[in-house]
């Protein structure tokens, strides 16, 4: 239950507050006095899209506030707290930079989850509402809702929409069916092209360095002999002269003992000079200048060039796409075999899809029964008390053969049809009923819909637009009558509904210094005639 709503720098709003209570409050006051800015800050107090244009000229921020009172724990989200008197503080704040935050019990939350929390707490139903009658989706998906077959609705959805998935892929494979062979004489010549070339990761940059080498070989021989001479071969190569520096350290030793340690480094040093030369020798023989092997080389290269060029940009990705190949190959192959389990997985589907829409047909049926006989009796303390109404239903058997006729919704149309006055057939309701008709028909929607939502908070707003005189007076009973299980909130021009109110509250608008202000108060009990006076006779009270 909504308790209090304080309204800051919105509109023609400098700020308001209202104290609400219990049972049936009427919001009444001169078209144009602000009544509409009331609604639009509930709106935005419930995650609907703010805009700065809404903040009140001169000012940098507007702010709605509001504390409910929930029966239970459970009517919040799961994952915010209360206290121990169920009590509930929601803030939403908009600057003129068109940022907004929003708040629950102090603490900043995504305008997700306000929206979220707002439609567990209050139930907007506007003027125009009635026109969701005039669909025929909404038929049906106010009777999935209210017949609690919302789960079982998606599920038909779901088959419906696997259904189509296997046929969209069998579809697809058919098509490829069709170039089955010629793609198959392609895929093979790829991959005997590519696994003839016998490609190993790494190979080509292990060239790459032995092209390199062969193409500056006389360089490299040069180096190498050079080398080779300077370490071993010439007279007065290094290892000659470690030698001698290893005979005159050992005669030293006799004399220094010290010098030991430095003998034994320089035995080291002869043994890694010696693996040296060895290696540069092994350099010199393996690439001595070879114009056959240079050319092998480039051959090799040349073929690596060949195959990027037809299958990815480096060996890596031509190898991943001969894995891609020939998974498809054997995809191809296999096409036959995978045709077979798509016509038994069609099958399967439509078997499940054909039993869950019945299943669905059937709790709409028994439902639909209840549902009729609620709304005539509805309708009849909104003075039609001679109306009839029936669900009717329109079977659409599903087929393999017509996509068409595997719907979402199930195997089946649905349209509500109402006969207002004695003695005429059952006509579409969408085609016969007028626009009061419509707004009392929606109205009993509403109370058949709320019965098991006694937690919420229902506004209307100026839902009694075009009814006036008996059915108006039919129309506040109801309103009165919700009232007991609901918390109900009313904009209004009638007088039939605002005398019914247990609370009134009079919107009015004021200019003082060139700025116009939107004021709201509570009436007292004897100021509540003279305001249902004036919506009677208008200005000249009696």
């Amino acid at each position: 239950m909504l308790r209090y709503l304080r309204i800051k720098n919105l509109a023609t709003i400098e700020e308001v507050e209202l104290e609400l209570s219990a049972g049936f409050t009427i919001l009444t006051g001169e078209t144009g006095a602000g009544k509409s800015i009331i609604i639009d800050a509930i709106k935005l107090l419930l995650g609907e899209k703010a805009s700065s244009d809404l903040i009140r000229t001169g000012k940098n921020e507007a702010s709605i506030e509001a504390v409910f009172q929930l029966e239970s724990k459970e009517q919040a989200l799961p994952d915010i707290d209360l206290d121990s008197d169920h009590q509930l503080f929601l803030q939403r704040t908009i600057s003129n930079q068109g940022l907004s935050k929003s708040y629950v019990n102090g603490i900043l939350i995504p305008l997700k989850k306000l929206k979220e929390l707002g439609d567990r707490l209050i139930d907007i139903y506007g003027q125009n509402d009635h026109i969701f009658l005039l669909d025929l989706s909404n038929h049906l998906v106010f009777l999935d809702n209210w017949a609690g077959a919302i789960e079982l609705r998606e599920k038909v959805k779901q088959s419906a929409q696997k259904i189509r998935g296997l046929i969209r892929e069998k579809s697809e494979l058919e098509n490829r069916q069709k170039d089955r062979a010629q793609r198959l004489d392609f895929i093979n010549f790829q991959i005997t092209e590519i696994e003839e070339a016998g490609l190993v990761p790494g190979e080509e940059d292990e060239l790459l360095q032995e092209r390199s080498i062969h193409k500056n070989a006389e360089k490299i021989a040069s180096l190498v002999n050079t080398a080779i001479d300077l370490a071993y071969e010439s007279e007065d190569s290094i290892i000659t002269g470690l030698k001698k520096l290893e005979s005159l350290t050992a005669e030293l030793v006799d004399y220094f003992p010290e010098l030991k340690a430095s003998s034994g480094q320089l035995d080291d040093f002869s043994i890694f000079l010696k693996e040296l030369v060895n290696n540069l020798i092994e350099l010199r023989d393996k690439y001595a200048p070879s114009p056959g092997r240079l050319e092998q080389i480039e051959d090799r290269l040349n073929q690596f060039d060949r195959l990027k060029r037809k299958y990815g940009s480096t060996i890596k990705e031509v190898l991943e796409h001969l894995e891609q190949i020939k998974e498809e190959k054997l995809n191809l192959e296999k096409s036959e075999e995978k045709q077979s389990e798509l016509d038994q997985a069609i099958e399967k589907a439509f078997t499940e899809y054909c039993l869950l829409s019945q299943e669905l047909s059937e709790l709409r049926h028994s439902r639909a029964r209840n549902l009729e006989q609620l709304l005539v009796k509805e309708l009849g303390q909104l003075a039609m008390n001679r109306a009839r109404f029936k669900v009717e239903f329109k079977p659409r058997p599903p087929d393999l053969k017509d996509l068409s006729t595997i719907k979402e919704t199930g195997s089946e149309e649905m349209e509500f049809l109402l006969s207002p006055n004695p003695g005429e057939d059952l006509k579409p309701l969408r085609r016969i009923a007028s626009g009061g008709e419509l707004s009392r028909i929606m109205l009993a929607f509403k109370v058949i819909g709320q019965a098991t939502e006694r937690s919420k908070t229902l506004i209307f707003d100026e839902i009694d637009s075009g009814i006036g005189g008996k059915t108006a007076d039919f129309l506040a009973r109801k309103l009165k009558q919700l009232a007991q299980s609901h918390q109900v909130v009313c904009i209004t021009h009638l007088p039939q509904i605002a005398s019914a109110a247990h609370h009134h509250y009079l919107i009015e608008k004021k200019t003082e210094k060139d700025r116009t202000y939107t004021l709201v108060r509570k009436l007292k009990d004897k100021e509540r005639p003279e305001e249902i006076a004036r919506l009677i006779s208008g200005s000249r009270l009696t």
